[in-house]
């Protein structure tokens, strides 16, 4: 199993992918939501140029927010400076479309994203449409070294959706997902993934990459899974789980959509976005506010043990250990971590020592 870190994406704020380096972590994802944090690219350029081991990239980029070419050239040139060891994290778009008002793209349009940056990405040349017009595009230069495709960049989709799902098979080397347990694995993730392959005529890549965002917290002997040290250190990720199950649930009009573990707080959940001071058609701006970075304070009182056992990892360090080991069996590659900007350090640290170290 390896281990990564997703960070709030603070520019100035850099150094906590070299501390996870520092740790032992595997991987560090920079998130791209534009409307909650920096730039991701220039980010991962300070990461890159002070790292040498840790691999990094995007988690995830949003195709919504920039075209194709320009995507696949900016992780060319962090390429460039950290060779062979950077990624493509990508996805349709969840929260940075979101905060916008704005829906993911639509998987037809991020299928045809994929083609154009996994073409780009191999060196090769593409038909690609842009306001209706069509022409075949490369990448120019090469020699000159502005960009790096000669290592190779690794593109992992980001996705629990079939037909995304599908979509990785068909064009990444790997996935990534989020809020879904690990023995859903084989008959859900890597079904979908391996039929997309077949369906494209593409052999499976045996090296697939699988990864899961999560956080965790390693509990003290007794320590209760809703204490406000656990709170602290995990609220950040369920409160993002809730504003996501809102929005597809906003969307569908389907109580099926609430998973079990929310199930007691929502009610009061809706309720309490009912009243937001914010008017109902710009209420996108106010849902996310905190987005895996910290819990707003009128929103501790949704963190329920049910919430926080079924969003996140919490246990000793036994059972976290014995959480790895099931997930590994099940097919998973990578645990990443996605802490509050707060105590992220500490978060990294506790479970580098008291689990990854027992792994």
């Amino acid at each position: 199993m390896q281990f990564g870190v997703c960070v709030a994406t603070k520019i100035d704020d850099w150094q906590l992918i070299q501390y996870a380096e520092e740790l032992g972590y595997n991987r560090a994802w920079v998130p791209d939501s534009q409307m909650i944090w920096s730039d991701c690219y220039a980010t991962l350029a300070l990461a890159a140029q002070n790292t040498s081991r840790i691999h990094v990239g995007t988690g995830v980029a949003i195709p919504g927010t920039r075209i194709a070419p320009v995507t696949a050239h900016s992780i060319a040139s962090i390429n460039r400076l950290a060779p062979g060891r950077v990624f493509l994290g990508i996805g349709t778009g969840h929260t940075a479309m979101r905060v916008m008002g704005m829906g993911p793209m639509k998987i037809r349009d991020f299928r045809e994203y994929l083609r154009v940056v996994s073409t780009l990405l191999r060196g090769e040349e593409v038909d690609y449409t842009h306001n209706g017009e069509t022409r075949d595009i490369r990448f120019l230069h090469l020699d000159l070294g502005f960009i790096n495709i000669t290592n190779p960049v690794p593109i992992y989709v980001a996705g629990n959706n079939p037909r995304v799902l599908r979509a990785a098979g068909e064009f990444g080397d790997g996935l990534v997902f989020f809020g879904d347990a690990p023995d859903t694995l084989q008959t859900n993730h890597l079904h979908f993934a391996h039929e997309g392959a077949q369906k494209a005529g593409r052999p499976f890549p045996g090296d697939f990459h699988v990864a899961t965002f999560n956080t965790a917290v390693v509990l003290k002997a007794g320590e209760s899974a809703n204490s406000d040290r656990v709170i602290d250190e995990c609220g950040s990720m369920v409160a993002c789980i809730i504003h996501y199950v809102y929005e597809i649930y906003k969307q569908t009009h389907s109580e099926a959509v609430v998973p079990p573990h929310l199930k007691n707080i929502w009610d009061e959940y809706c309720a309490y976005v009912n009243k937001m001071e914010t008017p109902p058609e710009k209420r996108y701006q106010q849902i996310h506010n905190g987005h895996c970075t910290f819990l707003m304070p009128e929103e501790r009182r949704f963190m329920t043990p049910e919430a926080i056992k079924g969003s996140c990892l919490v246990g000793e360090p036994d059972e976290l250990i014995d959480y790895v080991h099931r997930a590994e069996k099940a097919g998973l590659k990578e645990l990443t971590l996605l802490p509050p900007m707060a105590s992220a350090r500490k978060v990294l640290k506790d479970f580098a020592e008291q689990v990854m170290a027992r792994c």
